[in-house]
């Protein structure tokens, strides 16, 4: 199997901390990109309605993978497990 990269995939791994009401911003339509901070130090910048699966009550929290096709066209965003510290 090929890695992503191999298939012209960018990943960027990051953590978000939004509160609910800071998502509003985004919902109402005030916003409409993100911007994050990969864990390599890349500035990530994708559509906030990317995001409205992740909503709760409390907001956006987690860390996220962003895979990204060779034009830099998001091709999926997931949240995943957080490593152990």
């Amino acid at each position: 199997m090929r890695s992503r990269k191999a298939l012209g995939m960018n990943r960027y791994e990051f953590r978000l901390d939004i509160s609910a009401g800071q998502y509003m911003d985004y919902y109402r339509g005030a916003v409409l990109h993100v911007v994050a901070l990969s864990t390599t130090g890349q500035t990530v910048q994708f559509p906030a309605s990317l995001l409205q699966r992740f909503v709760t009550a409390e907001g956006i929290h987690g860390h996220f993978v962003l895979t990204c096709d060779e034009n830099h066209k998001c091709t999926g965003l997931e949240r995943v497990p957080e490593a152990p510290k």
